[in-house]
């Protein structure tokens, strides 16, 4: 075996290996800066799901990215031995989960002196020394609790408070049990509902009401405003109006009641069945969200038929984005659906140069029974040899 030859393959493994990190760390620049001026704001929930979406990180991989990136900022020692190659990623990630600027030369020495693995094991040393100083800011914490609950001068509910996270969690609970309570009680009292994955966000016709001419256009001299007065914008009644319990009232000219009609859904529940199961989930480009709502993509009331090809499956915060903040989408001749940034740009729309990672993924739910049909030799039943 020619030693020479596999000395220089394994130095010119290392020589790569010094340039990926040194790569990396320029990566990490760029991405902090694109989180912290919002450039992944355009309909995704956070910057690691844009960077899983764009460049196909596993999204436990990208929020690291994000942490580290920011944590990099406060930290130039660790930052600087990154892009110079002189740690790996591998150690500057560990390192920066306990790094601080107080800290961070000892333990850049630390990551010169060992391997990744060894790296890790002190950095898990360290993290219990600090349980210890956690216990003392548990207590600290506890005597800082405060909870305000009132009502602002625009008629919006208001709670503002600092609370143990043990009890956060349980207040967190108790809004979920709370809101599906409604939810339960609003299909008791509308009889047959949708689908058990409609959001208890809709308010009934008891709660939210809006003239005709605004639904149909927002324009329109009219009034749109929950039961208790509050007024609520055209967009954001057309947005409730979209899926949900419709009781149609007709008014006289004195503005009395005159004619009430039975209460009906927007959606009707063979039609919502049929919907999640087309669509599972938000369409949304990047979202995934198995939880959503059912959007007319032409307005009922402006006349769009409430059928299967006018309707698409958003989640909440998309279907909010559609109505009240912009976004538009529209079903092509195909089917497909397009969504465009409020600048009428197309979702998604980058460079030519920089697609080579891009997935082709529109928004489709992944039906992994049917991929492995297609895919899997022995999906069929048989063996390799009745495959081939």
């Amino acid at each position: 075996m020619d030693t020479r030859s596999l000395d220089s393959l394994g130095h010119e493994i290392a020589e790569l290996s010094v340039h990926l990190d040194a790569a990396t760390a320029r990566l990490l620049d760029l991405i902090r800066e694109f989180d912290t001026r919002g450039g992944w704001n355009n309909g995704f929930r956070s910057c690691a799901a844009w960077l899983s979406w764009r460049v196909g990180l596993d999204i436990g991989a990208a929020r690291e990215r994000v942490r580290v990136a920011h944590a990099l900022e406060t930290l130039p020692r660790l930052a600087q031995a990154l892009a110079r190659g002189e740690l790996s990623y591998a150690k500057v990630r560990a390192l920066t989960r306990v790094a601080t600027p107080e800290i961070e030369e000892r333990l850049l020495a630390v990551g010169r002196a060992g391997t990744a693995d060894h790296v890790e094991r002190i950095v898990r040393g360290w993290r219990r020394m600090d349980r210890k100083a956690e216990a003392q800011e548990d207590a600290r914490r506890h005597a800082r609790r405060e909870l305000y609950m009132y009502q602002g001068d625009d008629g919006m509910v208001v709670i503002r408070g600092r609370l143990a996270p043990e009890v956060g969690a349980v207040l967190a609970q108790a809004l979920i049990a709370a809101r599906e309570t409604l939810y339960q009680r609003t299909r008791a009292q509308g009889g047959a509902i949708s689908a058990p994955d409609v959001s208890a966000e809709t308010p009934t016709m008891a709660q939210q009401q809006a003239d005709a001419p605004v639904l149909e256009d927002p324009d329109a001299p009219g009034e749109s405003a929950l039961e208790d007065g509050t007024r609520v914008s055209a967009e954001t009644s057309r947005r409730l109006a979209c899926d949900a319990s419709r009781v149609v009232m007709h008014h006289g000219r004195d503005g009395r009641v005159v004619e009430v009609a039975a209460r009906t859904r927007t959606i009707p529940p063979a039609l919502r069945g049929a919907l999640h199961h087309r669509d599972r989930g938000c369409r949304f480009p990047g979202c995934g969200s198995r939880f959503g709502q059912g959007h007319h993509i032409r307005h009922w009331a402006q006349g769009g038929p409430t059928k299967l090809s006018n309707l698409a499956m958003l989640c909440r915060r998309h279907h909010r984005a559609v109505h009240e903040e912009g976004y538009q989408v529209d079903r092509q001749p195909d089917g497909q659906l397009r969504f465009r940034r409020p600048d009428g740009q197309l979702l998604p729309e980058v460079p030519l140069h920089a697609r080579t990672a891009m997935p082709g993924w529109m928004g489709e739910r992944l039906n992994v029974a049917w991929a492995m049909d297609v895919l899997h030799p022995l999906a069929a039943g048989g063996s390799p040899a009745q495959s081939s």
